[in-house]
């Protein structure tokens, strides 16, 4: 007996006991477990790569507690989708009755205001929200929201996990059930699917249609090499090889190894990452880890983001990779990132300092007559267009935040402090 729909759909499981991995949130008496048993969920987001059972959790949830279940992508839905369900949702509420679950995929591919459209109904209990996202929710779900919802993090699925998946397949599928299978090997299998259950379960439906001729299927490192053609599977743009390449790319920039950041930037163009993703990474570290040390790398940086968003592939890998051995080979220095870290956290120690008066904007006469603006000294009525002033609040004036780096354009910034400042800024 065939089938047309995929392994991968016909092994999802109906249960928790079915559910594969995630046993610090689903097995026993795990939190998220305890929740469900008592019937009491309230809104959640589940974080983590491809392929680690998100969307079957959300669905084991539904059915575990039935209560009407409805489902958008966040891909192709917009705020008319979003508005469609609550409605229903409304109409599907009965007095006491518990509310239904809009689960929600990719949801960090919302916009602000799609996501502002959930807010009410998250709120007021018309729905419960499980939002899947594969990004840090933290940087791509408004606060709003994000502070409604629990977040629970899932991970990549371990060997042995994937071993029981392997076994539950073959003996229980519909179809593989009634083929002999001989496993002798497994490194292939699980290195390409990298801990993403559907991508093994792809792989093994892929390697038994090789064989399926015979009524004995045998699995080995050579043969699914073969029929993934060795490449298919090193990089997956939406898998936890893309974090790990581009954390390989970066640090090799930083590192200032240009034959590495190329090798690195060149694994993830083979694998169809999105240059604008890798271009803004590129602005990013431009600014955390050359800084003031070549100011020039922020301006090509930049540039190269705008020229990539413009022109597109193939002719965007040269901007790329023109980029990318410019920052490789510039020199370094943290102290922008170094400074506001420092800044910030003299902020949270310090508290809401008072503006000290001479700083202060004085747009009325009374605001003058008590003080604002009052000596303050105008630089450019000065000589060099630099006078001795203090700017911080008076309780920390003399606080050093930014240090200038051994580079030579530091050492400069460094001299010319030094000059203007004397000893306030003497950094020897």
């Amino acid at each position: 007996m065939m089938t047309s729909v995929p392994l991968a759909e016909r092994m999802r499981p109906k249960t928790l006991d079915e559910y594969i991995g995630q046993k610090h949130l689903v097995g026993e008496r795990s939190i998220l477990r305890e929740m469900i048993n008592s019937g009491n969920i309230s809104s959640f987001i589940l974080w983590g790569p491809p392929g680690v059972g998100k969307t079957t959790l959300a669905k084991i949830v539904a059915n575990h507690l039935k209560r009407p279940f409805h489902i958008l992508s966040a891909i192709n839905s917009g705020v008319k989708d979003i508005r469609e369900v609550i409605d229903k949702s409304k109409s599907q509420k009965f007095f006491d009755s518990p509310a239904p679950i809009l689960f929600i995929d990719e949801i960090h591919r919302f916009s602000k205001s799609q996501q502002d459209s959930l807010l009410g109904a998250v709120e007021q209990g018309v729905v419960v929200l499980i939002g899947a996202t594969t990004e840090n929710p933290s940087f791509e779900v408004i606060s709003p929201l994000l502070s409604r919802c629990q977040v629970y993090i899932l991970r990549n699925l371990e060997e042995a996990e994937l071993q029981e998946l392997i076994k539950r397949a073959i003996e229980n599928d519909i179809v593989l059930k009634k083929y002999q299978f001989n496993i002798e090997e497994t490194d292939a299998i699980f290195r390409f699917s990298g801990g993403d259950a559907r991508k093994l379960l792809n792989i093994l439906e892929l390697a038994f249609n090789s064989q399926m001729q015979n009524q004995f299927v045998s699995i080995n490192n050579k043969l699914i090499i073969e029929i993934l053609q060795e490449n298919i599977a090193l990089y997956d743009k939406s898998g936890e090889q893309h974090y790990d390449i581009i954390s390989a790319f970066i640090k090799s920039i930083r590192g200032s190894d240009p034959n590495a950041a190329v090798y690195w930037l060149a694994r993830m163009i083979e694998g169809g990452e999105e240059p604008k993703f890798i271009a803004r990474r590129l602005v990013i570290l431009a600014s955390e880890d050359i800084g003031l040390a070549n100011p020039n790398a922020l301006l090509l940086a930049t540039s190269c983001f705008q020229a990539v968003s413009l022109i597109g592939m193939p002719e965007s890998r040269i901007i790329l990779s023109q980029t990318a051995i410019y920052l490789a080979t510039s020199p370094k220095s943290n102290s922008s990132i170094e400074a506001i870290n420092s800044a910030q956290e003299l902020v949270r120690r310090t508290g809401d300092q008072p503006v000290p008066l001479h700083l202060r904007n004085a747009p009325t006469k009374l605001m003058k007559e008590i003080g604002y603006g009052a000596d303050y000294k105008y630089a450019h009525s000065y000589k060099n267009n630099f006078v001795v002033q203090d700017f911080l609040p008076e309780s920390i004036t003399g606080t050093i935040l930014y240090n200038p780096q051994e580079n030579s354009k530091e050492i400069e910034i460094a001299t010319r402090l030094a000059s203007l400042w004397k000893s306030k800024y003497n950094y020897k």
